[in-house]
């Protein structure tokens, strides 16, 4: 699906950003140089995926990730939890972040440096079964997040997004990893975070056991917040379908891309008869999987986003698209200045 040469054109790409470049100035700063609102075009709001879409690891604190989006002029955001328990005084997300910081700084000089799974494993290879005493300490380290958790001083998340939409980035969806594992203590701590972010919905994975979307449900009913369900190839419209009548607020984070890869046809018509129960979409650009079903440059591959972005704008549907940066950099490229074109991608679809 593509976009002529003329249409492309019409969005000037000014800066390609360094992901590792430094804050020029404070936030502050930034956020007076921003006033018009970022990556906003025809009335619909495009955000991205973070911090996976910037390749810096689930763990990066709350003002460093502020700092790229403000580079990127990023208006609008899923964001992992990780961040925000950072930004909270999560000591497991901070040792993370220290541990990652340790492995790049290996990388650089040179040295080997275990990947986090290799890390989880204790070092072994990450095919092996643990050990009773690794898995032990999994489970020890489970039981000290959940106590940190029911301490939490939640009461700054809404410093968080303060921060956040003071730069001109609202957070409109929470992703939360593992959250079919977690306590009905942690899940009630996690809706609530979402409702103090202005996030209308908490995405995760589609789970393995089918009963968990009803549970998890029960919890976005009582918080008024949706459980968006993210797929990949197992996503049909049958399966959300049936999901949606076990809860009000259950609702299906279509990526548009897995969705072309995966039934080779457009996401259009299911997007068109569940809008409401949609509140954010992943896009990318894949081609069909009876065309390789690989990743692609937006406009390169098989999956509408143009007529889609188009679609979300024309009627009005309460849908945010969010861009989830997933093909491979060009060489000669670099992950900004790809996520910069994705972004003159839609802003041209979204004003054409």
């Amino acid at each position: 699906m593509s976009i002529t040469r003329r249409e492309f054109g019409r969005v000037a790409l000014v800066g390609v950003p360094s992901l590792g470049a430094a804050l020029r100035g404070s936030i502050g700063t930034a956020s007076a140089q921003t006033a018009a609102p970022m990556s906003r075009w025809g009335g619909v709001q495009v955000g991205l995926n973070v911090p996976y879409s910037l390749g810096l690891g689930n763990n990066l604190a709350a003002e460093e990730l502020l700092t790229h989006l403000v580079d990127l002029r990023i208006g609008s955001v899923e964001l992992r939890a990780q961040p925000v328990e950072h930004f909270l005084g999560s000591p497991t997300v901070r040792a993370a972040a220290e541990a990652a910081k340790a492995r790049e700084a290996a990388r650089a000089a040179g040295q080997p440096a275990p990947t986090p799974q290799q890390m989880a494993q204790g070092g072994r290879g990450g095919g092996r079964a643990q050990t009773p005493e690794q898995v032990a300490a999994a489970q020890a380290q489970k039981a000290e997040v959940r106590a940190w958790r029911a301490s939490a001083p939640s009461a700054r998340v809404k410093a968080f997004r303060q921060l956040y939409e003071q730069a001109g980035v609202v957070i409109d969806v929470l992703k939360v990893d593992d959250l079919y594992t977690v306590s009905d203590e942690e899940l009630d701590y996690f809706f609530q975070m979402a409702r103090d972010l202005g996030a209308r919905a908490i995405s995760s994975e589609l789970p393995q056991q089918r009963s968990d979307t009803k549970r998890i449900g029960a919890f976005a009913d009582r918080h008024k917040v949706f459980a968006a369900y993210h797929h990949h190839a197992q996503g049909t419209a049958a399966l959300y379908e049936e999901i949606f009548t076990e809860a009000k607020y259950n609702g299906a984070n279509i990526d548009i891309g897995h969705w072309t890869a995966t039934h080779n046809e457009s996401p259009l018509p299911f997007l068109a008869k569940h809008a409401d129960r949609i509140p954010h979409i992943h896009v990318k650009d894949r081609r069909f999987g009876t065309n390789g079903g690989e990743n692609r440059p937006f406009g390169e591959g098989d999956t509408p986003v143009r007529q889609t972005l188009q679609a979300i704008r024309d009627n009005k549907w309460a849908i945010r698209p969010i861009i989830e940066f997933e093909y491979r950099v060009p060489e000669g490229s670099t992950r900004a200045a790809e996520i910069t074109k994705a972004l003159a991608y839609c802003q041209a679809s979204l004003q054409g």
